[in-house]
């Protein structure tokens, strides 16, 4: 496979879609690192994203939203703690683990609930408003360094791609903080920007 690099423009955003929308896999940069994304109900395309990366099958791929309309689509119903985090903290570097919508494809997450987050990068947040959401993660292959440019992620997964968007330097850093919300007290699975007395003193409010 050709990996097309192209730097982001109206043109490049028409491609990407149209390559998702063909089950392909499409690099981009997000508020943190730059994520590898596939149309979120597409088996298939799912698949091929645990391949392109080496990743463990059954560690489970986070979704990413641009609007928070589309989390009804993903989600069978986010509780109280985790609707006010998401108003505090969203777009930004939190994932926040739901119950999943029974209508998400099995190969998502071993478990019955979803990664959901809204990044905070006008480059993903405008394809994913155009496509919808996306399971994402990040654009590296399993247990190497994150990419934070276009040509990084070339380097490592030129030929296991379509096309990266070429959004410039992310800002790099931690990965998102991932927070299990599934029970009564906030759980930090991941740790990352947000940290859990920032989480405590949102819910203590």
């Amino acid at each position: 496979m050709n990996t097309l690099v192209i730097p982001y423009e109206n043109e490049a955003l028409e491609q990407a879609l149209e390559l998702l929308q063909q089950g392909e896999l499409v690099a981009f940069p997000t508020d943190t690192v730059y994520g590898l994304g596939v149309m979120a109900f597409d088996a298939q395309a799912i698949d091929r994203l645990y391949q392109a990366k080496g990743r463990e099958a059954g560690k489970a791929i986070a979704i990413l939203v641009g609007e928070a309309d589309a989390l009804q689509r993903v989600t069978a119903g986010m509780n109280e703690m985790a609707m006010r985090l998401a108003q505090r903290f969203w777009p930004g570097p939190l994932t926040l683990v739901v119950e999943g919508h029974p209508s998400l494809p099995a190969n998502l997450s071993p478990r019955p609930t979803v990664g959901v987050r809204m990044p905070d990068h006008p480059v993903a947040l405008t394809l994913l408003r155009r496509a919808g959401p996306l399971a994402v993660t990040s654009a590296n292959l399993s247990g190497a360094p994150n990419a934070n440019t276009a040509q990084e992620v070339l380097a490592q997964l030129g030929g296991r791609v379509a096309l990266i968007l070429d959004g410039g330097k992310t800002p790099g850093g931690l990965p998102s903080t991932v927070l299990d919300c599934t029970g009564p007290q906030p759980v930090i699975l991941r740790l990352g920007p947000i940290t859990l007395e920032q989480i405590y003193a949102v819910l203590e409010e």
